[in-house]
């Protein structure tokens, strides 16, 4: 069971259901990117995992799932970039460390958590230090800590902004 937070048009739901998960849902505020979202699956023949969608705010919906004891295998959290502007870091950095935090609190034991970035305002080593330090109070093991890919070339140092963490937690 794989849970897409930010899911926007459904990228990594179409993914995980293309890798063989039996549950994937995509939990987005935007009745639009959700719409978009099933769009893709549509796009997918012959996927036969369950695809949900969940219309509402991230850190609502995650803190309604953990108090139902809703646990999913896997946590996907992608969000918009929280820092925009150089003097929005430090709340970006708070939001970050909660929406992990939250997600924390329905990744089953042993699961696969991806934490994303797409802040500018936040470089490569504050997020992963952010990450490795939230996540300690579990014990994790990372699988790859990953930016642009080979398609998306960095040419200037403000274009180095995507981020990903990849990592197993207890």
């Amino acid at each position: 069971r794989v849970l897409n937070v930010f899911s926007f048009s459904g990228g990594f739901s179409v993914y995980a259901a293309r890798g063989g998960c039996r549950e994937v849902t995509s939990l987005d505020i935007s009745a639009h990117a959700l719409a978009s979202a099933q769009r893709n699956f549509s796009h997918n023949p012959g996927l036969t995992t369950d695809h949900h969608l969940m219309q509402g705010d991230a850190f609502a919906e995650l803190t309604r799932l953990a108090q139902g004891g809703v646990a999913f295998d896997a946590v996907i959290l992608d969000p918009p970039s929280f820092a925009p502007r150089h003097q929005n870091r430090p709340q970006a950095l708070a939001s970050y460390r909660r929406i992990i935090q939250l997600g924390l609190r329905v990744l089953a034991p042993g699961g696969l958590l991806v934490a994303a970035s797409c802040s500018a305002h936040v470089t490569a080593l504050e997020f992963q230090e952010l990450v490795a330090e939230v996540l300690a109070v579990r014990g994790f093991r990372l699988l790859d800590f990953t930016g642009h890919a080979l398609d998306h070339p960095v040419t200037f140092l403000e274009a180095n902004y995507l981020k990903c963490w990849f990592g197993y937690v207890e």
